[in-house]
């Protein structure tokens, strides 16, 4: 099982697929990489070379943060927006949707469970 970016990619996806599995890479992230090491997107991971298994470690080590760096970086971003005061700082302190979804109806994930408001009374005469 080759290890990239200190992440156990697995063996048997393909090549495409299983760069993903490394923080902060997505399929076309994925792609560029693999076209830059000249290794075919179909080929399993168990089958690339040490060769080509140290090409792409050096392709995303050098061009792209990834893993815990990358983590760092969005939350310090986000300490940044929360310190500063700006309107996404204070949604992401408040637990809102931070790009300008309704919230209304829906946004559970970001507000959580729904709180049940009481009834009211009804009149008895």
């Amino acid at each position: 099982m080759p290890r990239i970016a200190g992440v156990e990619v697995p063996k048997n996806k393909r090549g495409e697929i299983a760069l993903t599995y490394i923080y902060g890479i997505g399929r076309n992230l994925s792609k560029q990489i693999l076209t830059q090491a000249k290794i075919d997107f179909n080929k399993k991971a168990s089958d690339w070379t040490d060769g080509e298994s140290n090409a792409i470690r050096k392709i995303i080590d050098q061009n792209h943060t990834t893993g815990g760096n990358l983590r760092t970086k969005v939350l310090l971003n986000i300490k940044r927006l929360k310190d500063i005061a700006c309107y996404r700082g204070i949604r992401h302190r408040m637990g809102l949707p931070v790009n300008g979804q309704n919230t209304k109806n829906n946004a559970r994930t970001r507000k959580g469970k729904g709180a049940p408001i009481a009834n009211k009374r009804k009149n008895t005469k």
